[in-house]
């Protein structure tokens, strides 16, 4: 077997010079990694990978938690971002919660042995927030609050809602049923925690709660904005409770229920999945669309193209979510290594240094008056990316 010596012997280099070479660490000129490089094609030498690493205290691997990839939102949104990842020199490890047993906890367990890099969480978690803090490993979160210090990318979800209700009310609608996941998520957080949401004049009720939403789900507050907005304009809004992200089979189940339980039923507004669902559930029933139903998707993945009518949809920019997110990961990686080399002598090996009082979430009415919506700053740990409302088939002009 071709071990370094071999090649440092054909290049007629030191093997410390190989050894730069093949872990790209330190200075050689480039006659001598020619050399290098050279000895290695001819020999056919491979690197040892798990040496290389262990050398580097690197895996070049990120690992990226979803809810499912049976879900065409989190399917999209692992592609970009294993795209982006690639494109950086990373691997993508993908962890759906709901098709692995061991679920984010192996991966946290993976992490904290260094056998990856950095994790990039986008799924819902039942750990309180001192559980990710004090992992002081390398993490970022997408449309998460997972506790003060971790970095966190969005979705503009209040400009989602607005876009929404605007849309529906320049059209007349008159009865709205918005679908979404448990309206328990709109309240898992202890009110005194940072991420606490206020209500800014939403209608209270026995789901929502007096006090609005403090919440992990930064994506509830499109169905607040939504529900806001709508209340201000006297237009009827229901919500109805599709169940777990992953619990896809309940999608059909519910646009039928929507249909048999709210007869006036002129606007219904869901993640492209009940929306794509409730289309074929209103062409059976020969409802038109959209003189007498319009739906409004909320994610713009492919499945809007694919109803059988092209969906009117609140677009999430999943490149711009992608590109965000490993930038973000890729430098928490970076802090991690600066302490590992010992240039911050309070930071452990790989740990990431992190304010523990630093907020996470603030959120205050736009110009910081009731009844403007929901304006959240997320200043400095989390970052808005745009949506916008892309016109298909499905709604009145």
């Amino acid at each position: 077997m071709v071990g370094m010596r071999d090649v440092a012997k054909e290049a007629g280099v030191s093997l410390s010079t190989v050894s730069l070479v093949v872990n790209d660490t330190g200075y050689v000129s480039d006659d001598m990694r020619e050399r290098v490089a050279a000895a290695m094609k001819k020999l056919d030498y491979i690197p040892n990978e798990l040496a290389r690493n262990f050398y580097r205290d690197r895996t070049d691997i990120i690992g990226v938690i979803v809810p499912t990839i049976s879900h065409s939102f989190f399917s999209t949104l692992a592609a970009a971002l294993q795209h982006e990842l690639a494109g950086r020199g990373y691997r993508t490890l993908l962890c759906s919660q709901a098709d692995a047993e061991g679920g984010e906890a192996e991966y946290v367990d993976m992490l904290q042995r260094h056998m990856m890099d950095g994790i990039i969480m986008a799924a819902h978690t039942s750990h309180a927030t001192d559980y990710w803090t004090l992992i002081d490993r390398p993490v970022v979160a997408f449309d998460r609050y997972l506790g003060a210090g971790i970095p966190s990318i969005c979705s503009d979800h209040v400009h989602g809602g607005q876009l929404i209700a605007q849309q529906l009310i320049r059209t007349g609608a008159r009865h709205v049923v918005s679908i979404g996941g448990p309206r328990s998520q709109f309240h898992d957080l202890p009110a005194h925690l940072p991420g606490h949401l206020p209500s800014q004049g939403a209608r209270s009720d026995a789901s929502l709660g007096s006090d609005g939403a403090n919440t992990t789900f930064p994506t509830v507050r499109y169905y607040l904005t939504l529900e806001h907005e709508l209340g201000q304009a006297a237009i009827r809004y229901d919500y109805v409770e599709v169940g777990e992200v992953y619990d896809v089979q309940g999608y059909p189940r519910i646009a039928h229920e929507i249909f048999e339980r709210f007869p006036d039923v002129d606007a219904i507004v869901g993640s492209d999945i009940s929306a794509a669902y409730c289309v074929q559930e209103a062409l059976r029933r020969g409802a038109h669309i959209p003189d007498e139903l319009q739906i409004i998707a909320y994610d713009g993945s492919y499945l809007t193209e694919a109803a059988g009518m092209r969906i009117t949809a609140i677009r999430q920019d999943f490149a711009t979510i992608a590109k965000l997110t490993s930038e973000r990961i890729i430098e928490e990686i970076g802090k991690g290594e600066k302490g590992a080399r010992g240039l911050a002598s309070s930071q452990s090996s790989g740990a990431v240094q992190r304010d523990p009082t630093s907020p996470a979430f603030a959120f205050t009415g736009e110009g910081g008056t009731e009844g403007q919506g929901y304006q959240p700053d997320l200043h400095p740990q989390g970052e808005l990316v745009p949506v916008q409302l892309r016109l298909g088939e499905t709604t009145r002009a």
